[in-house]
């Protein structure tokens, strides 16, 4: 029997893959509001820059709106709105946001694309303060992107409130006009995307356990059953991996594991060589006998963030049809303290043959990752990119500015960079030095030991180190994601919560790669 939780997530992404396949069809009798855009002025120049919609609005109402955006106080500056009511009989209330300078493009010192950020940031405010009024249905202006403007309704408007019982209204974002339909619809999948993410790794460790996490990517990707293919590996198959390092993670748990196989055939050349996409799957990380502080712990139910990261990306890339063969790998466990679980100086035997002295039963995800790894090459794989909530230090690196990138090919540095750009959900390179490596294989009982020898120093570098043990690929990226996990006030168009970043850069590359760049 589906636990009652499990019941609501599945039936949530039902909903939302509902939403993907019916976003044309619009509800006429439900409330409605709509966003405009405005740029700054430019100098010397009295005449608001409004975007082509937002001046075809304002034609219709015969200068109302810029009459009233003029009366109402200051110029609006990057990011802030202004609502107002009355102005046209399908809107009960207009909002104008500011969209900062015009035609910025990417920004070399902050390594994105300007215009999108502030669009999205701009949208998602707009939408919000009409979901505040109760409004249903909100039109969006594309305000020359509509991917970007796509995003920002879908990730703004997001929020997690599924156990409770007084929820935010749920609301719609629609396109205003349709010169732009095709971007919109590619941004509204990307957003529902990263959101799916989001929903995996917010909700609580007691309602997505491995199984239920599984299940719910299963029932996900069930719309593209004719390119997909689903494997949910049992504890037995696991064994028989001679998968050991995994193994002793999960035998601290009553939670049986899971090595959950994604494959999607979207290249018409089915002899293709896949990208591998290889995540993170720990739903909850107490740090076994290396108990955690009691303090912060509950966010370690998004310790999965990495297998929900990938997933979420396979979702989308099979919604999109990304003409491209990609293969996910998700180790699924807990980290839990008990009888049988790992104990500080034990040593374990990875797939690869390789031992491992595990001194710190908290550093279990790249256990768990180095047998993946080691399974992921079985594919004669085009790439290797693994993303894992990994260290703390990569936190203490970067804060959550961007996901640390480990990596032993320029080329594939270079192509996620890129994807990043365009996201505006950035990376940024990290070292793979020697020096980190002789850290964790100077080890007294093992070929390895799970952490550096220099402890908290460069521990986001060390287990990197560790993990290109268990890579032969010429390219292949690990992102560490520890620092973007979440989010408090940092992205705007993100509410407070669990993050689902990268997300929408993962589908990107994946994107570069299927369009041959």
């Amino acid at each position: 029997m589906l636990l009652p939780f499990r019941k609501v997530l599945l039936a949530g992404i039902r909903r939302h893959n509902c939403r993907l396949f019916s976003a044309s069809q619009n509800n006429w009798n439900a409330k409605k509001g709509l966003v405009l855009g405005v740029y700054e002025k430019e100098k010397d120049d009295d005449n608001l820059r409004w975007t082509e919609a937002a001046a075809a609005f304002d034609r219709s109402v015969s200068g109302k709106l810029s009459e009233m955006l003029s009366i109402s106080g200051p110029p609006l500056k990057k990011g802030k709105s202004r609502i107002f009511y009355g102005l046209h009989q399908d809107f009960q209330s207009v909002v104008v946001v500011g969209l900062g300078k015009r035609g910025l493009g990417v920004c070399g010192k902050e390594n994105w694309d300007s215009c999108k950020e502030n669009l999205r940031a701009a949208v998602s405010t707009g939408c919000r303060n009409l979901q505040d009024l109760e409004l249903e249905v909100v039109e969006v202006d594309p305000c020359g992107d509509g991917q970007a403007a796509a995003e920002g309704a879908v990730l703004g408007l997001f929020e997690y409130d599924e156990l409770k019982s007084k929820k935010k209204t749920k609301v719609t974002p629609k396109l205003h006009g349709s010169s732009d339909l095709a971007a919109w619809e590619k941004g509204v999948l990307y957003a529902e995307g990263q959101n799916l993410a989001r929903r995996l790794m917010e909700a609580p460790a007691n309602h997505v356990t491995p199984t239920v996490f599984a299940d719910t990517i299963e029932q996900s990707l069930a719309p593209y059953s004719d390119r997909m293919t689903v494997h949910k590996r049992p504890q037995s198959w696991i064994e028989s991996q001679n998968m050991g390092a995994f193994l002793s993670v999960s035998k601290g748990s009553e939670e049986p594991p899971v090595f959950l196989e994604l494959h999607y055939n979207g290249s018409a050349d089915s002899n293709q060589a896949p990208l591998l996409l290889v995540g993170k799957g720990i739903t909850f990380d107490s740090g076994g006998i290396s108990l955690k502080p009691s303090s912060g712990m509950d966010a370690m139910r998004a310790d999965m963030g990495g297998a929900a990261t990938v997933c979420s990306a396979i979702v989308t890339a099979a919604a999109l049809k990304l003409p491209v063969n990609i293969i996910g790998l998700a180790p699924l466990c807990e980290n839990m303290p008990s009888g049988k679980a790992n104990k500080p100086g034990d040593v374990v035997r990875a797939r690869n043959g390789k031992t491992i002295q595990v001194d710190n039963t908290d550093a279990e995800g790249r256990l768990i990752l180095a047998d993946a790894l080691c399974y992921a090459h079985t594919f004669n794989p085009r790439a290797i990119v693994n993303a894992a909530t990994l260290t703390g230090a990569m936190d203490v690196a970067l804060g959550s500015a961007a996901a640390g990138v480990f990596t032993n090919s320029d080329w594939l540095w270079e192509k996620l960079h890129e994807a990043s750009v365009v996201t505006g959900d950035r990376v940024w390179r990290m070292p793979l030095f020697q020096h980190y490596t002789k850290q964790v294989t100077e080890c007294a009982l093992a070929d390895l030991n799970n952490i550096g020898k220099y402890s908290r120093s460069g521990g986001a570098c060390t287990a990197a180190a560790f993990l290109k043990e268990f890579v032969t690929a010429a390219h292949w990226a690990h992102l560490d994601i520890a620092g973007v996990m979440s989010n408090k006030d940092e992205v705007p168009y993100l509410r407070k919560g669990m993050s689902g970043r990268p997300t929408r850069t993962l589908v990107e590359f994946a994107a570069g790669l299927a369009s041959g760049n």
